[in-house]
């Protein structure tokens, strides 16, 4: 298949990202082959999702992605990007997440919204967190399905922005303040990286005001109980079978799992 996509060449695009999801195989990338915009990734990514949601898995939210405004020019975009979360994909705090389910593990500090109120379309922040029923401290596995870590924009996006898991801990008010948290993702006791939850943004509330907007613009709502991740506050982690992992985030809590085989 090469050349501009079309319908049926998108369902094919989605079922091999889906299925690399499933088996944990690493696939070539898309666009080596297929002129793939970022309209058609968006429609590659909602197949794919769907195919988890046939066999029974429920959507939980979504997470946002390049968040950072260095990541945005490092990539050369000059908007944030967002996935999708299935209930299938969340971890307990404080459990197991198996290395052989992933091909690329890497892990990422973040911040939680619980929506508590329907939420679509262009808002203001106020309008947005007058939504939210509460907030928490969260880690987020991301997993690139393409061989050897090498991809464009447009396939991350169609790879569901590499959402792949997710650990969320436990829930603080939502008038807490997040603008300028200090965040820590520790390794096995370490502190392996160091950030703040200004760097979502700015805010991580401005992740959520951009989360309504574009899910609106694919004909979607936020839906009291989904979740919303704002996105990484600092460079990703890689992950090795026997690490711990704890995301420790100021004023909010911790949240934490372990990596087994």
């Amino acid at each position: 298949m090469t050349g501009s996509p079309n319908q049926t060449s998108l369902a094919e695009l989605a079922e091999r990202a889906d299925e690399a999801a499933r088996s944990a195989t690493a696939i070539a990338q898309f666009t080596d082959t297929v002129d793939l915009g970022v309209a058609d990734a968006y429609a590659t990514q909602a197949l794919s999702v769907s195919r988890r949601l046939q066999r029974g898995e429920q959507m939980a939210g979504i997470k946002m992605g390049l968040t950072s405004r260095a990541k945005m020019v490092q990539v050369g975009v000059d908007e944030v990007i967002w996935g999708r979360l299935t209930d299938a994909m969340r971890v307990a705090d404080g459990g197991i997440v198996h290395r052989s389910h992933y091909i690329h593990p890497r892990v990422e500090p973040e911040i939680a919204f619980l929506i508590g109120a329907p939420l679509a379309g262009r808002v203001s922040g106020a309008e947005a967190l007058a939504a939210v029923a509460a907030v928490a401290p969260a880690a987020e596995i991301i997993d690139s399905r393409f061989e050897n870590f090498r991809f464009a924009l447009t396939d991350v996006i169609a790879d569901n922005s590499s959402s792949s898991g997710f650990v969320v801990g436990g829930w603080s008010d939502p008038a807490t303040p997040i603008a300028n948290l200090g965040m820590v993702l520790e390794c096995n006791g370490r502190a392996a990286e160091i950030g703040s939850s200004a760097a979502i943004l700015g805010d991580p509330l401005r992740s959520l005001v951009e989360a309504s907007r574009m899910v609106a613009d694919a004909g979607l709502t936020l839906q009291p109980g989904w979740i919303v991740l704002a996105g990484g506050a600092t460079a990703a982690l890689p992950l090795t079978v026997g690490d711990s992992i704890r995301v420790v985030v100021e004023d909010l809590g911790v949240v934490q799992f372990h990596v087994a085989d």
